[in-house]
C-alpha cells in the first residue's frame, strides 16, 4: 500500500491523540508544525543509524589534491544524494579491510587512487522507499517534535517519547539495521554506523 508524507504527518498526530490534518500545507497549527519539521526529522533520523534500506553505493572517481604534506592525497565527490559516507573498505564490504579517510565537506579524501566505491546513507524522500520499521521510528520522531508545541501536555510529551523508544528497539531487533548481516548488538556509535578509522 503507497504512503505518504500526509500519512506519516496523521500517524504523528494520532500517537498525540490530535485530529488529522487535510494537508501539510493546511493552515492549522499541527500541519504548520509538521511541515515545519518533516523533512529535517526525516534526514536526522535516516542519518542516526545505519538503515540497510538506506545504503548505497556508488563508483567514485578521484582526483589528485595532494600537496605531499599529507598522506589522503586523493579527493572523492560525494553523491548528491548522499546524507553521510560509511566507513571506506578496500572491498566496499563493511567487514573489509578499512581504508584510511576523513570527510570534509561534500569531499572524501582518501590515500587511494580511484575509482573508488563508498557505501553511504542516501537522503530517501519517498515514503514508499522505507522499510516499515523506519517509518515508525520517524512516526514517533515527529510525535515528539511536536508534542510540546501543539498539546503542552507533559503526558502527551512522555507517550511520544516511549512511542519513539519502542520503535527503535523494535528496528534493532528486527535486523532493520544491521551490518554485514549482523545486528548492531554494541555502542550506540556502533550502531549508527560511524566507527570511522580516519587518520
Amino acid at each position: 500500500m503507497a504512503i505518504t508524507p500526509l500519512d506519516i504527518a496523521n500517524m504523528a498526530l494520532a500517537v498525540l491523540d490530535e485530529a488529522p490534518i487535510d494537508s501539510l500545507d493546511q493552515d492549522v497549527k499541527a500541519a504548520r508544525l509538521l511541515n515545519l519539521h518533516f523533512d529535517l526529522t526525516r534526514e536526522g533520523e535516516l542519518t542516526r543509524h545505519a538503515w540497510v534500506f538506506a545504503i548505497l553505493r556508488a563508483t567514485v572517481a578521484g582526483s589528485f589534491a595532494g600537496d605531499g604534506a599529507c598522506a589522503l592525497n586523493f579527493a572523492y565527490e560525494l553523491p548528491a544524494d548522499c546524507l553521510r559516507p560509511l566507513p571506506l573498505t578496500h572491498n566496499a564490504e563493511p567487514d573489509g579491510v578499512p581504508v584510511s579517510w576523513r570527510q570534509e565537506a561534500g569531499l572524501i579524501y582518501s590515500d587511494q587512487p580511484g575509482p573508488l566505491i563508498i557505501r553511504y546513507i542516501a537522503n530517501l524522500t519517498d515514503p514508499n522507499d522505507w522499510d516499515a520499521l523506519f517509518t515508525e521510528v520517524l512516526v514517533a520522531a515527529l510525535a515528539v517534535k511536536v508534542a510540546h508545541p501543539l498539546t503542552h501536555k507533559s503526558g502527551m510529551i512522555d507517550i511520544a517519547r516511549s512511542a519513539y523508544d519502542r520503535a527503535l528497539d523494535a528496528a534493532f531487533n528486527a535486523n532493520a539495521v544491521q551490518r554485514g548481516g549482523r545486528l548492531y548488538d554494541g555502542s550506540w556509535s556502533m550502531q549508527r554506523g560511524d566507527v570511522r578509522r580516519a587518520r
